[in-house]
């Protein structure tokens, strides 16, 4: 009796592993979602048309190609839905011409390249724009998943290329995955510290249903068990690609997260510490800059980043008082005349200033590392990026504050908290001063 219990339970265990198993292969072939989600083989839409209609939905007015066949439903969808397609001489130009977009309006600017050859030209510009923390799609042609490692047309690995370079990286596999892997991207792109996303689109989720089928579903009939086997694989992989392909979905943008460099802010003081806590950061950072005498702001590219408008960092900047030195973007913030715009002897300037805050500024060779601060200095720095935050401050700095958060946001409250505030005439006085006599020795 004992002896036929066990044999029962073995063989019930091995029913449940191998029911399972069965579960498992079905869910991986598509067969489960192919129940409940309908295929449409005679419908002559095509994944192009849902790339389009996501980017219309998230304000793209341009997309940026060098046509290419495995982007082409793209380029012909966009143009439907309004969307100008500006076609260019290289791919490193078109993710260029995106990346400038990015910059100038504050929205997703948008690169479509075709596979293989397409992709790699992108590269350069690719890390151009991530060190510019521009957002940017990147879309990329690819073979047919089931193709690829075969041989197919213009068949390299992708993603490999971009892992570094991009905030990330995403596969396309089916029809179904376009929407929400394009809404994914996008929210990615602009959230946090912006930068490039690559999303690659292999050809058969973007062509209609009889094309794919003609190109990889196999032939009609196949002789042989090992022939029906192969060709039923390849039609139920067609069938799985379309499988709800059409139905109705969200497309409109996800939130956007900025981490807004608020009172409520997370940050940390000092970083040898590694001490986390919710602190007024704005409010901290005012009393250090009411009890300076010889108060500077850096203020870097990244502040000019989206969601405050230029304008209302510049007013900022103006109520605040303090003498500035402004770099790469954020170059023309403030009107040649103004009073505190400096431009010369950032050296001297840095050296003798007892406070010195970083709005979105990086001690990187632009800095010397951090070398310039003078001894005893109070360094405020306020980043998005907690690696550009912290540059070479284990080496030549360390600063008093330091707020992962939006710089721009960080110095309008700053601003409001120091109502009132006058910076010492003395020290404006020196500085401007110096800003006239190199002047004149330049003339």
């Amino acid at each position: 009796m004992d002896l036929l219990t066990t044999v029962g339970c073995a063989s019930a265990v091995l029913l449940v592993a191998a029911a399972v198993a069965l579960l498992g292969v079905a869910h991986h072939l598509g067969l489960l979602y192919q129940l409940f989600h309908k295929v449409e083989p005679k419908s002559p839409r095509h994944g192009g048309e849902l790339v389009a209609d996501v980017l219309k939905a998230h304000g793209v007015r341009f997309v940026f190609a060098l046509a290419g066949g495995h982007i082409s439903p793209i380029l012909v969808a966009a143009e439907k839905v309004g969307i100008r397609v500006v076609d260019t001489r290289h791919e490193a130009t078109a993710v260029f011409a995106a990346d400038a977009v990015s910059r100038l309006s504050g929205r997703i600017g948008v690169a479509a390249v075709t596979a293989g050859p397409g992709v790699t030209n992108a590269v350069t510009a690719v890390k151009n724009a991530q060190m510019a923390e521009s957002p940017l799609l990147l879309i990329g042609g690819a073979a047919a998943s089931l193709q690829k490692g075969r041989g197919a047309l213009q068949d390299i690995e992708q993603l490999s290329l971009f892992r570094t370079l991009c905030k990330a990286c995403i596969s396309v596999r089916t029809v179904r995955q376009i929407v929400p892997a394009l809404r994914r991207a996008i929210a990615t792109a602009q959230s946090g510290t912006p930068g490039p996303v690559f999303v690659e689109l292999p050809i058969d989720v973007l062509y209609p249903f009889h094309v794919v089928e003609k190109e990889v579903g196999g032939p009609k009939s196949a002789r042989g068990l090992r022939g029906k086997l192969v060709q039923w694989y390849l039609q139920n992989y067609v069938r799985n690609l379309f499988a709800g392909a059409w139905e109705s979905r969200d497309i409109t943008p996800l939130p956007v997260k900025v981490p807004l460099a608020t009172e409520d802010e997370v940050g940390f003081v000092p970083p040898a510490l590694g001490f986390w806590g919710r602190f007024g950061w704005v409010q901290r950072c005012a009393e250090l800059v009411s009890r300076a005498t010889k108060p500077l702001v850096l203020v870097g590219s990244q502040a000019l980043l989206p969601p405050t408008p230029a304008e209302e960092l510049r007013d900022a900047l103006e109520a605040l008082g303090i003498p500035c030195y402004l770099g790469g973007a954020a170059r023309g913030l403030l009107p040649p005349e103004s009073p505190l715009l400096l431009r010369h002897n950032r050296r001297d300037a840095l050296r003798d200033a007892d406070l010195v805050l970083l709005a979105g500024s990086v001690c990187d060779f632009r800095l010397s590392y951090g070398r310039l601060f003078g001894r005893g200095a109070v360094i405020v720095a306020v980043n998005r990026d907690r690696a550009q935050l912290l540059r070479n401050a284990d080496v030549f700095w360390r600063p008093r504050l330091a707020v992962q958060g939006d710089a721009a946001s960080f110095v309008v409250g700053l601003a409001r908290r120091l109502r009132g505030f006058s910076c010492p005439t003395e020290w404006m006085q020196r500085l401007r001063e110096a800003e006239q006599r190199k002047e004149r020795a330049n003339r």
